[in-house]
């Protein structure tokens, strides 16, 4: 089991409001009314002064690097938050970058080179996609952690660092140290403080208040007047598992506001782009059976299972036939036919 499944977030106290707990989320740009998140947000609070290693977990698109910053904001540290993405960096690069190099340290090293974690010094130092750390720079940063020390390319001399560091992945790194790609020592060290942030489709109830966000964020920044949203869209849009999460959200909605002339908001853009991701979503397992179906020991009738299938289509889509049709991938025609001839029997 995922270690993430044993984070428990207590229910805020009756003396920290939701409100109050939302504004704290604003400081950052972060938009929920989400119970879960409002959770997160009352943890954050309470380790965001320590010193010690955060870890924030959650899918692509989530916005781990937004409650870095929220955490940064609320430690009250006077230095910078530095930001190192480093996925793709070989070790050279790694420390080159993290922690700098003297004056001929090697060929093209014509003068010294300050490192990130001499600027971030006094503040925080946020390193994004951290299971994809090579070996030999999980050592270096290891003892950056337990020592606070680092040293330079080139130089012979330690230096000491009070920055506060905060990792970030979209991986399993419970996976990657089983396959020996993550150091167990780091994996540990790292997750003083974990903090988990859960997928969109898991935090439906903030759809509604993303979409407005994006919306007439999208709008100001195209000079262009605020659309109506058609009443079928938040249902449309709760029925989608939204693989790419809110950055996923907001995307969509650009590309439908930069078609967008006057009225109503049309639905194409967002029927092409959710038609189009769910002919790429379909899971398999080893036996090639999908694994996002669930049989009982007795197999249902065909009849028995289409109708099971399209109870379930029409609730997720809160009664709309067209789109519980689109989620079938039949046409609303075929679906009133299925539905006329269940009322009849």
């Amino acid at each position: 089991m995922d270690n993430a499944n044993l984070i428990q977030f207590t229910k805020p106290h009756e003396s920290e409001p939701i409100s109050k707990l939302q504004n704290v989320g604003a400081l950052t740009g972060i938009i929920t009314n989400n119970q879960e998140m409002l959770f997160i947000f009352q943890y954050v609070g309470s380790v965001a002064t320590s010193k010690q290693p955060i870890l924030i977990t959650g899918e692509t698109g989530v916005g781990k690097e937004l409650v870095a910053r929220l955490i940064h904001k609320l430690s009250l540290n006077r230095g910078e938050l530095v930001t190192v993405n480093v996925a793709g960096l070989d070790d050279n690069v790694f420390s080159d970058s993290l922690f700098g190099h003297a004056k001929g340290a090697f060929t093209g090293a014509d003068k010294k080179r300050r490192g990130l974690i001499e600027k971030a010094d006094g503040g925080t130092l946020f390193l994004d996609e951290i299971g994809n750390l090579s070996l030999p720079s999980q050592v270096k940063l290891l003892r950056l952690l337990q020592e606070g020390e680092y040293m330079p390319l080139g130089q012979d001399e330690l230096k000491h660092t009070n920055a506060r560091i905060i990792t970030a992945t979209n991986m399993d790194l419970w996976s990657l140290q089983k396959a020996g790609h993550f150091r167990n020592d780091l994996n540990f060290r790292i997750r003083t403080h974990h903090i988990n942030i859960p997928p969109l489709r898991e935090r439906k109830d903030d759809i509604p208040l993303l979409l407005n966000h994006f919306v007439e964020k999208t709008a100001q920044e195209l000079n262009k007047k605020k659309p109506t949203l058609p009443k079928e869209l938040i249902p449309l849009l709760e029925t989608y598992s939204f693989p790419g999460n809110i950055r996923e959200l907001q995307a969509i909605v650009y590309d439908a506001i930069s078609r967008h002339s006057s009225g109503i908001l049309s639905l194409d853009t967002f029927n092409q782009h959710i038609e189009g991701e769910r002919k790429n979503i379909t899971t398999y397992d080893e036996t090639g059976a999908n694994t996002l179906v669930r049989f009982s020991t007795e197999l249902p009738t065909i009849k028995h299972a289409t109708q099971l299938l399209v109870n379930e289509a029409l609730k997720r889509a809160k009664g709309n036939n067209a789109i519980a049709s689109k989620m079938l991938g039949i046409s609303r025609q075929a679906l009133s036919k299925r539905l006329k001839n269940r009322s009849s029997v």
